[in-house]
């Protein structure tokens, strides 16, 4: 797969590539960052899902997760969160359209055509960055940010085959039972609420998703987030995982909020938590 290199930086011990290339899944040119240590690799990787109104840029720039990556030698991705560009659909509302992709593949109009972000992470990220950089795609890990967050857990707990290991920021837990993810949901995949199961990180892990894959689910919460309550509520993630026998880690943070402070953090926590479940293999 054809890929542009826009950027590219020394940082710690590595190197942190901005890249460009055109999506099958999308049908727009997608851009995400990578970081990859010094050495020959291949070595295990971490992807970053990004939340609402956000791009590849705002995990590369804030996050500070580079002088833990190269020390533990880890492969950083971190996609942009939806298609954009001419001709692709889009929303007024921050919540909705380019910038909330929501991770999932649309079946309605006028989003289907190129909001399919599932598929993309699922496989066409996978592919370029296989070909790409020294990456080794059998010691992979996932974790994200509030919609970025549902993501990882969504997508960790549908591909077990790509994904290792699961972690989380402040994550949406239950889309079908906030607003956020009732708006989103109804608007790229139809009024039928059935089709959202397949989407909701505690009705996954509920219907079993996780048993055999993950031995542990690590969660970081603010407690003065102010989305806490109406949008994200860990606790339904607490309940799934002690109905289905899951281990989940589930840090509730006196004073953190939904910020880049908050992920800058505990983002060594989390690369560490990953590279013990990688580097183990």
């Amino acid at each position: 797969m054809t890929i542009e290199f826009i950027e590219s930086h020394r940082c710690f011990s590595g190197t942190l590539h901005i890249c460009r290339h055109q999506s099958e899944a999308t049908g727009t040119p997608m851009r995400f960052s990578a970081y990859v240590p010094d050495g020959d690799g291949p070595f295990p990787v971490v992807t970053f899902l990004s939340g609402l109104t956000c791009t590849e840029e705002n995990f590369t720039v804030k996050a500070g997760a580079y002088r833990k990556a190269s020390a533990l030698k880890l492969v950083v991705i971190a996609p942009d969160t939806s298609p954009r560009g001419e001709g692709v659909a889009n929303d007024p509302a921050y919540d909705l359209g380019q910038g909330a992709g929501f991770y999932l593949d649309a079946t309605e109009a006028p989003w289907a055509p190129h909001f399919r972000m599932e598929s993309y992470i699922a496989k066409d990220l996978q592919q370029v960055v296989v070909e790409n950089f020294p990456a080794d795609m059998k010691r992979q890990g996932i974790t994200g940010h509030s919609m970025g967050g549902h993501g990882a857990l969504t997508l960790g707990l549908k591909y077990p085959g790509l994904f290792r290991s699961i972690s989380a920021f402040a994550p949406i837990v239950s889309p079908t039972r906030c607003p956020w993810g009732e708006k989103a949901f109804t608007a790229y995949l139809g009024a039928d609420r059935e089709t959202w199961k397949a989407h909701d990180a505690t009705l996954l892990i509920e219907a079993g998703a996780a048993k055999g894959h993950y031995e542990t689910i690590l969660v970081d919460q603010g407690e003065a987030d102010s989305f806490l309550e109406a949008q994200l509520k860990p606790q339904l993630l607490e309940e799934a995982c002690a109905k289905a026998g899951q281990k989940l880690v589930l840090r509730m943070h006196p004073g953190h909020d939904h910020s880049y402070y908050f992920i800058q953090t505990f983002i060594d926590d989390h690369l560490a938590f990953h590279a013990a479940t990688l580097l183990a293999s």
